[in-house]
């Protein structure tokens, strides 16, 4: 799926990934490839990508995620 984690300053993340896992308002989120549609906000947390060469980790404020269409944005704080 492909991924990106935007912020006011700057695109932290922009790829595919395998699976991703954000801080959702009532808990941990995980996300797969044809994951349902849906759009939540985001608490203070970590973000955790999961790819072919590893994970990579982004810690974030808060925000919001959108899921739609093997497509996920994060507008992260």
């Amino acid at each position: 799926m492909n991924v990106e984690i935007i912020t006011p300053d700057e695109n932290l993340f922009k790829g595919t990934a395998d699976s991703i896992i954000v801080p959702g308002s009532t808990g941990l989120i995980g996300i797969l490839n044809d994951h349902a549609p849906f759009i939540t906000t985001l608490q203070k947390g970590s973000v955790v990508i999961t790819t072919e060469k590893g994970e990579e980790t982004f810690d974030v404020k808060g925000g919001v995620v959108e899921v739609l269409n093997n497509k996920v944005i994060v507008l992260a704080e």
